[in-house]
């Protein structure tokens, strides 16, 4: 098959870059104006500068909407324009002239090529800045602040040594029933109960009140301490003491890593989160491709209604494919399925519905 440039794929590429770009532009514009309506309270009760509005939020929310509904624009992108060459006769004329279907595919892959790496670089470089910013503004204009982990909660914060507390209080800094244990060679060999532990932001330490040390020996004795308070520190924070599932959004691919591997090692159930982020970074962008691909097999052919069913056939399969990725989430939180295997699902099923429409369209 001859690869060389031509003007058909030109065209081809003006195409569905132009109409992409052109859809991403009104649909922007049209969801700014409903979160507008629906937020315009918040701004106003709690005062928002416009400048914050319109700089902070956002400036920082398009990349974000982009990046999300990237699978619709482009499914939509790639049904009407080439549901519109079909009425035009335009693909029947290229097909004509003694070039394949498959050799017309390759414009097409190119420019989901381009799509797909500009979600990964908004995913990788972009996104996670501007979530920053957006994040800040809706904690301080739209939404209450951070929530707290909850009740029991369990960390492994070195190698062998487990922090437990009961609670948490985000207005003091303070975790209630306190405990550290550390551990050697499968054996208990010392516990620090306290009743508080208040967390210093300015050192980095926790202050033990009313504390209990424990420390165990081979001979199954035990020495007991006590005391008022004491200082100790521990690779723990206040941070540690909030939900992830908004602040993974923040982190770039190298930060991601990193807090995957500390809350592994502490066993943190939170982790669920950064695992999901880390495999949507990359399997959204794939989804160009299939999408791209499953558009051409389902709008090559004229129809006798018009372009009208096929973009409905668009946007219904467009929508199920995001509900999927959104619900395969599910399967994490549950721990039906590993994280790499739920996010790629959707993947995986629409790929190969791709390949069976692909076979059978009219070449």
């Amino acid at each position: 098959m001859d690869l060389s440039p031509r003007k058909i794929d030109l065209y081809i590429v003006k195409k569905f870059m132009g109409t992409f770009f052109v859809a991403l532009l009104l649909i922007i514009g049209i969801v700014i104006i409903f979160d507008i309506s629906e937020k315009i309270d918040d701004f106003v009760s709690k005062e928002a500068p416009l400048k914050a509005v319109i700089f902070d939020y956002y400036l920082n929310f398009i990349p974000y909407f982009i990046n999300m509904f990237s699978p619709l624009f482009v499914f939509i992108t790639v049904i009407f324009f080439t549901s519109k060459m079909a009425a035009d006769s335009e693909i029947v004329a290229i097909l004509s002239c003694g070039i394949s279907f498959h050799r017309m595919m390759v414009p097409y892959v190119f420019s989901a090529t381009l799509i797909a790496l500009l979600s990964l670089w908004l995913n990788l470089f972009v996104i996670p800045d501007a979530n920053k910013t957006r994040l800040e503004f809706e904690t301080q204009y739209i939404k209450d602040r951070y929530k707290s982990v909850g009740r029991n909660v369990h960390y492994q914060t070195a190698p062998g040594e487990f922090v437990y507390a009961e609670s948490f209080s985000s207005w003091n800094n303070t975790a209630y029933r306190f405990t550290i244990e550390r551990i050697e060679d499968n054996k208990l060999v010392s516990k620090i109960s306290a009743e508080t532990a208040v967390y210093d932001t300015l050192k980095g330490t926790w202050r033990l009140k009313k504390y209990f040390i424990r420390d165990y020996n081979d001979d199954l004795t035990d020495n007991i301490r006590s005391g008022r308070q004491i200082d100790t520190t521990l690779a723990l924070s206040v941070k540690d003491f909030y939900l992830t599932e908004k602040t993974v959004e923040t982190l770039n691919y190298e930060e991601l890593n990193d807090m995957i591997a500390i809350q592994k090692m502490r066993g943190d159930a939170n982790v669920k989160f950064a695992l999901i982020e880390k495999n949507t970074r990359f399997a959204l962008p794939f989804s160009a491709f299939i999408l791209t691909i499953m558009g051409v097999a389902l709008s090559s052919k004229k129809r006798r209604g018009g372009i009208g069913w096929n973009i409905g056939i668009g946007i219904a399969l467009a929508f199920t494919y995001i509900l999927f990725l959104r619900f395969s989430q599910m399967f994490v939180h549950t721990g039906t399925l590993p994280p790499f295997i739920a996010l790629w699902l959707p993947n995986i099923i629409f790929a190969i519905i791709a390949g069976v429409l692909y076979r059978i369209a009219p070449k």
